[in-house]
């Protein structure tokens, strides 16, 4: 199978999204939802086609309603999914998502076909031929997908793709710290862009880290890779000139939290691809936070995933944070 040449290629997990509509501490408390499309690669690479980047998606999802729903979803925003594959031995995953009081995004699910992902996907894929290659975590807990997601980010080094890792850790994928650094390893080693939340390093390398702090270990497991730390509503953290950068927040009417890193990276992404993979500055974190904010203003992980005209015209009235 040949690929159009210079795709943003997003790789995971692709998953039906049952969203809780109210605000809550535990899951058990939200008694009303709704469903739509989810998956943090598929949301990246419907956000990248958003920012006017030729966006593709690489994942399996199940040969049932739901597989068949999620695909004619991706593609109508613009996504190629020649790459998704429907798998006849497992239905579609899905995810309960829902956001507390303080606004930050929980996640449960339940893992079924995204987790087939396999090094026959991967090599069928076309990843020398592409702009740049997106994972994250999520698929990191277990064979095949584990596997697979390592042999990814192999051939992205070997070819000098551009590998991009959203660490995303949620931590009932997995039985502790350990196993969790251990399956991310391999993908922090050849990593050129690292985004974790505040959250996820904490979860990686000790729960008392401070933002800046969280740079040290990060770059001691990422030792080639740029690296950017966000906290939501709290900022992002960039290093430029050997110092580490607050980012404000922009102040917004935040709605639902889903989406709003994938929007950050595919901000990012574009940002840094115009500039052929320089290092981040806060001017580029700053026009990330931008995308991170717009996303959160609608319900769903798509709806608010802005354009390019669109983040421009809310830098025009705000400015920087």
């Amino acid at each position: 199978m040949t690929h159009p040449a210079k795709q943003f290629l997003a790789m995971g997990e692709l998953l039906i999204d049952i969203i809780g509509t109210i605000p809550a501490e535990d899951l058990a408390d939200v008694d009303s939802f709704t469903m739509k499309p989810g998956g943090a690669p598929a949301n990246g690479a419907v956000a990248l086609c958003r920012m006017g980047l030729p966006g593709a998606f690489c994942g399996v999802v199940g040969d049932d309603a739901f597989g068949r729903k999620l695909q004619k979803a991706l593609a109508a925003e613009g996504v190629d999914t020649s790459r998704v594959r429907f798998d006849r031995t497992e239905t579609t995953t899905m995810a309960f998502a829902w956001k507390d009081h303080r606004g930050d995004g929980h996640f449960w699910l339940i893992r079924h076909a995204d987790l087939q992902l396999s090094n026959a996907d991967v090599d069928a894929a076309g990843i020398p031929q592409v702009a740049a290659l997106l994972v994250g975590s999520v698929a990191l807990p277990k064979d095949p997908s584990q596997g697979a997601i390592w042999h990814a980010a192999e051939i992205a080094h070997a070819a000098g793709v551009p590998l991009c890792f959203d660490v995303n850790i949620r931590p009932l994928l997995w039985e502790g710290r350990d196993a969790a650094l251990a399956a991310c390893l391999p993908v922090f080693r050849h990593a050129t862009l690292v985004k974790a939340s505040l959250d996820d390093a904490r979860y990686l390398f000790g729960d008392a880290l401070e933002a800046p702090d969280a740079f040290v270990p990060l770059r001691k497991v990422a030792p080639g890779a740029s690296i950017v730390i966000t906290d939501g509503g709290r900022g992002a953290w960039v290093e430029e000139g050997g110092v580490v950068h607050h980012v404000p927040a922009y102040p917004v009417n935040a709605i639902e939290p889903t989406g709003a890193g994938d929007a950050f990276n595919a901000a990012l992404l574009k940002r840094l691809s115009e500039q052929g993979w320089s290092a981040p500055t806060v001017a580029d974190v700053q026009y990330a936070a931008a995308a991170g904010a717009l996303a959160t203003t609608m319900p769903g992980a798509w709806e608010g995933l802005p354009t390019p005209e669109q983040l421009d015209a809310f830098l025009e009235q705000h400015g920087n944070a």
